[in-house]
């Protein structure tokens, strides 16, 4: 038994003490985070929840926002959440692929900059990502139980691809219909995976994660309809961006977090390199698998299908960030990463059994060993410029919330202008938006509010314009940001 659970259980320690050590300390909160926390956080007003959002994050954190304000105790907490999740999701894996594989492909997919980085953070795209392994894992079980297995053996794995999918589905309804595409694509083409019970777990599984989504969705937007097209408005318009969507990606690999609009250069190729081999080497494992499956046997089968259907699922939930989008950032294809590092694993422990056992083995095991610390070290330092700026931002939000108390704002009170929302959360406001994707208000309405509480107007120099309402105010420089604060 330990022989079996060590090497994923080692990856996964390993994977908390880099977020340790690496994310927590240095790391207060984002801007998307604010707006989760703020649906659950019971010290401060909810902030405006746009359409594209999904609620299963703020769920995910609101025991501990319920019981601390300390942004240090949620990040522990996420970090121990987040590395058992890691765990879990790619022991699922251990039947199909074997203990080895299955944890060097934990390994490949922890060890990027950006999985270490989502570990702490309240965003959903790390949990959608293990939740697809999971899924796709449990999908693939199934299929290998059969009739064979009990039918208590059976009925827990169905029951693990159902709730795996539900959670996905509650963290972010629209990937998680992308997951399901070619799990049930597969059920309706091959004879062998056509099974009801598989069918139902699926379809019960989209059914019960999204069913909040889908309420609300009538409650707030009008509908489904209304609310994905209030979603695509927000995204920028989605549509056939082709060419810029996967350019904004390539471009984003090594951040900034959020690249809108993207009109960065390109990374460098050795700290690229990469990910433009991704595609080379999951195209040599889906060859080397069909090669295999043509010899035929149930087994080979099942080897062929753990390395396909995981690319096909990462294909589908990739789709939308690099084929409808005109942006990107490094966390929307976390998923896809996470799914292709186990193709990517299986081929990388196939190599050196290619060659007798020998001198050539070990000096191929030895170039893969170099390679992978070459990619891990590229990695580090990535995690080390991305940290940085992730804290010198957060620092900025603090010292506006600061400078807005100074003021003398204290709930309850409201602030509008660029970057409301993290700094109204800091600083224990509301956030009012008249204008952009998260607009939830009038002018005329703010100017109303300020007669009847404190109120603040942010100002970027950059942004250059101030709501007519506000321009008889006195403006107050936030020491340390750049910004200007207005106020009545």
């Amino acid at each position: 038994m330990r022989r079996t659970v060590w090497p994923l259980a080692a990856v996964a320690a390993a994977y908390a003490v880099l977020q340790l050590c690496y994310a927590v300390a240095h790391m207060d909160l984002g801007w998307d985070e604010s707006v989760y926390l703020s649906q659950v956080d019971p010290r401060t007003p909810a902030a405006y929840f746009s359409a594209p959002r999904s609620r299963g994050i703020s769920f995910l954190a609101a025991p501990v926002v319920a019981l601390t304000a300390s942004t240090t105790a949620l990040r522990v907490t996420l970090v121990l959440l987040s590395s058992a999740a890691l765990y879990g999701a790619f022991a699922v894996w251990r039947p199909l692929l074997g203990r080895g594989r299955t944890a060097l492909a934990a390994a490949l997919f922890a060890g990027l900059w950006i999985t270490v980085l989502s570990g702490p953070e309240v965003m959903p795209n790390l949990w959608i990502a293990l939740a697809a392994v999971a899924a796709t894992g449990f999908f693939l079980r199934a299929r290998a139980r059969g009739g064979a297995g009990s039918r208590s053996t059976e009925g827990r794995t169905l029951a693990g691809l159902a709730a795996t999918l539900a959670a996905a589905a509650l963290l972010r309804a629209p990937d998680a219909v992308w997951l399901a595409l070619p799990l049930l694509l597969t059920c309706a083409t091959v004879r062998a995976w056509r099974r009801l019970r598989v069918v139902a777990a699926v379809l019960g599984g989209l059914a019960a994660g999204g069913a909040q989504w889908a309420v609300e969705a009538y409650v707030r937007f009008g509908g489904i309809a209304r609310r994905l097209a209030d979603s695509s408005d927000t995204e920028g318009g989605m549509g056939a961006h082709l060419g810029a969507g996967l350019t904004a990606a390539r471009r984003s690999l090594n951040g900034p977090q959020l690249c809108r609009p993207c009109r960065i250069a390109n990374p460098s190729v050795t700290h690229s390199l990469w990910w433009l081999l991704l595609p080379v080497l999951v195209a040599a494992a889906c060859a080397l698998a069909l090669r295999k499956g043509r010899a035929g046997g149930g087994e080979r089968k099942d080897t062929r299908a753990a390395v396909l259907l995981p690319v096909a699922c990462a294909l589908s939930l990739a789709a939308p960030y690099l084929l409808l989008l005109d942006y990107s950032a490094p966390r929307f294809l976390l998923p896809a990463y996470a799914l292709l590092a186990l193709p990517v694993a299986d081929l990388a422990a196939r190599a050196p059994a290619a060659f007798r056992a020998g001198p050539r083995r070990w000096a191929v095991a030895a170039a893969l060993c170099a390679v992978l610390a070459a990619h891990l070290s590229v990695q580090l330092k990535e995690l080390r410029v991305n940290t940085a700026d992730a804290r010198d931002t957060a620092v900025r939000y603090q010292r506006a919330a600061e400078g807005l108390r100074r003021l003398g704002l204290s709930a309850p009170c409201t602030v509008t202008g660029p970057r409301a929302q993290p700094i109204a959360y800091a600083a224990g406001c509301a956030s009012a938006q008249t204008m952009g994707n998260n607009r939830s208000t009038t002018e005329a309405a703010l100017a109303r509010t300020a007669r009847r509480m404190p109120m603040a107007v942010l100002y970027d120099p950059a942004d250059a314009y101030l709501p007519p309402y506000a321009r008889t105010w006195h403006p107050h420089e936030l020491r340390g940001t750049g910004w200007i604060a207005y106020v009545p």
